[in-house]
């Protein structure tokens, strides 16, 4: 009989959501404090024997609010819960996963590796938590020692840097560890890899905060049989979209194809090209994006046949393409490109 577990990390409770304004960051609070009920939700609705958090749950010490939504929605989640903290919620002063009392089906790793047993599931969960923000590699020289069937490992670790100060993880560790699967946080942006007979899975955060996080987000499905297979599932959360548009004329035809007509979801449009924009009648027309937000980098329009007729080299080579570009479209291309190249433009090519 196989194991299907709910992965999940990087949750970051109560953001800072630094460069927004007071409205979008209420907004994104309030998006993000709808978080652990989804994923407590999901639990259930794939009827999964465990859910795995993979440290930074909380950005810091929480409020009171942050601390109530997440204990209520583990609590029903009615499977066992493991916690792995991390950097940014570490066991020290203050932190809730020390001085707070947690529902009974959720266990919080504090300090060193340490394993518990579920003996109706046949498994083993190791896991270790963060006591400061930084933390010594966990899995150096370690081999799980159980004879359940299924072995698992919860770490809030880096497996992309060697020398990380958060518990770095090397590609050995892994492959001798003894682990089926090895459920991890840190990294914000998912990924995996299989080492010998172990899988490490790392799902991301499952809302992004800013413009550096802009993939699709979501959590790991894992299903334990003969393998690990991971599966990832995304969340309905708002998402960013950071976006560099060539555009000409007011700019407006070249939004319209590339954006929505509404959306919750936050937009960054970086107009180049040259063109005359107006970002306000822009902002305007896009009313239905409310975090819609533009920056200008066009350069004003130039006539590329300006020098056309004039005795000099410039002249002589325009003219050429200008008549060239009469029967051969590429031609205009060139002259774009060679104006920008003599007059100390910088040239993207298409």
């Amino acid at each position: 009989m196989g194991l299907k577990i709910l992965h999940s990390a990087d949750w970051h409770m109560d953001s800072a959501f630094v460069g927004f304004s007071d409205g979008q960051r209420e907004f994104l609070r309030g998006q993000q404090r709808q978080l652990p009920g989804k994923i407590a939700e999901l639990c259930i609705q794939e009827k999964c024997d465990l859910l795995l958090l993979a440290g930074d749950i909380f950005d810091g010490i929480p409020s009171r609010d942050a601390v109530d939504c997440v204990k209520m929605a583990l609590a029903e989640c009615n499977v066992p819960v493991f916690v792995s903290p991390g950097n940014h919620d570490f066991c020290g002063l203050g932190s809730p996963w020390v001085e707070e009392a947690w529902p009974e089906n959720v266990h919080v790793f504090k300090g060193s590796m340490e394993s518990v047993t579920l003996p109706e599931l046949n498994c083993r969960i190791y896991g270790a938590g963060y006591c400061s923000m930084d933390c010594k590699p966990m899995l150096e020289n370690f081999h799980t020692q159980g004879e359940e069937t299924w072995q698992i490992g919860l770490l809030h670790g880096d497996p992309v840097t060697v020398h990380s100060p958060y518990c770095p993880i090397t590609a050995g560790q892994i492959r001798e560890s003894g682990f089926q699967y090895l459920a991890l946080g840190h990294i914000h942006k998912a990924g995996s890899l299989q080492q010998g007979k172990t899988v490490c899975g790392w799902p991301g955060c499952p809302m992004g905060r800013g413009w550096d996080e802009t993939e699709e987000k979501g959590v790991y499905l894992v299903t334990l049989e003969e393998k690990a297979t991971i599966e990832f599932l995304s969340l309905d959360m708002p998402r960013f979209h950071d976006t560099e548009l060539e555009v000409s004329g007011t700019g407006l035809e070249e939004l319209e194809g590339a954006l929505p007509a509404a959306s919750r979801d936050f937009y960054r449009m970086t107009l180049t090209g040259q063109a005359e924009v107006d970002l306000e009648e822009l902002q305007r027309h896009f009313s239905g994006i409310p975090n819609l937000f533009l920056r200008d980098r066009t350069e004003d329009p130039v006539d590329i046949w300006a020098e056309v007729g004039e005795d000099n080299l410039r002249g002589v080579y325009f003219r050429i393409l200008q008549d060239m570009a009469q029967t051969e479209p590429e031609a205009r291309l060139t002259a774009e490109l060679s104006w920008k190249i003599l007059s100390g433009r910088e040239v993207k090519l298409p």
